[in-house]
């Protein structure tokens, strides 16, 4: 693919994030791609789940129709809904492929839509502002999600053209696609962040969506294709899924003969639980809460077996 046709490709990006510095070495720009092939019932960003953009009601924001409706006149398909107290609710059955007419029409932003085609060219301006913090920092760009190599095509050219204007680059990924793509990302890769989320491919499904058998594969693959680039294997520790000894010890032994993998478990948070909201839909696990006295055990027991490998939250 040459330069030119890479910088013209488009894609699905719902945020980019300046100034991280926990999603990869260094400071960091965070590219979220649309899409994800797994729904695991502790999701923090439900606007990445689907592949199509979103529209968002944040009623805070809303000054309601007693005092605005511009709203209501940009909507081509009768999708704003006036209720008797004059707030507005969506009628999600007519909401479709033209969500920005009313969330551009909004002044107070209380409607957000999740979802904007950008092109490479487009993307790479964004992070290429802040290029001095990179260098001093070793940081780069990290495609996130949803699952950005869903998006094959755009993740692939975001990731060559980062290769050419000299910016590193990571990925944080599920590893639920094709082995094709993840090889072919590999090669344009600095850091990769991996979820392993459990090793029992039941339970995986029970929670997620889809059996782990992929996953496990694909992350054998990748770390031997490239021993010596650093990954970074992530759990997410839920309760009443993973966060038992048995269960981390399980992936602790998967990740042992691998030495370019390092560790780490990120305590289960509510704090997508208002943007589940924001789209009509139900927090799967909104009661939900992660008893604090869990985690120095488990990680105690991953550093039983993968000893200073183990990162440390904080």
């Amino acid at each position: 693919m040459s330069a030119l046709e890479d910088k013209k490709k488009k894609g699905l990006v719902f945020n980019i994030q300046k100034y991280s510095v926990h999603d990869g070495p260094g400071i960091r720009t965070i590219v979220f791609l649309k899409g994800c092939p797994l729904s695991c019932n502790w999701c923090s960003n439900p606007e990445s789940q689907r592949r199509e953009p979103e529209l968002a009601f944040n009623p805070g924001r809303c000054l309601t129709f007693s005092k605005c409706t511009r709203c209501l006149q940009a909507c081509l398909r009768g999708a704003i809904i006036r209720e008797a107290d004059d707030s507005l609710r969506i009628e999600r059955a007519l909401c479709e492929g033209c969500p920005k007419h009313c969330a551009e029409a909004c002044p107070s932003q209380g409607l957000i839509v999740y979802g904007e085609e950008r092109t490479v060219d487009d993307v790479l301006k964004v992070v290429e502002q802040d290029a001095a913090f990179y260098t001093r920092s070793s940081g780069g760009m990290t495609l996130s999600g949803g699952e950005p190599l869903l998006q094959a095509d755009f993740a692939l050219a975001l990731l060559r053209e980062s290769r050419r204007r000299r910016i590193k680059t990571a990925v944080e990924t599920c590893g639920m696609v094709p082995w094709k793509t993840l090889e072919a990302a590999s090669e344009y890769l600095n850091y990769v962040l991996y979820d392993i989320k459990h090793m029992d491919a039941g339970a995986h499904e029970a929670q997620t969506g889809r059996s782990n058998e992929i996953i496990l594969e694909n992350f054998r693959k990748l770390a031997e294709l490239a021993p010596d680039r650093p990954i970074l294997a992530r759990t997410p520790v839920i309760p009443g899924f993973n966060d038992s000894v048995e269960a981390i010890t399980a992936i602790a032994e998967f990740l042992r003969p691998f030495p370019n993998v390092r560790y780490e478990m990120l305590p289960y948070h509510r704090l997508g639980t208002q943007k589940y909201h924001f789209l009509d839909r139900v927090p799967p696990m909104e009661e939900v809460t992660l008893d604090k006295s869990v985690m120095p055990r488990l990680i105690d027991a991953a550093r039983n077996i993968l000893g200073d490998r183990v990162e440390i939250v904080k």
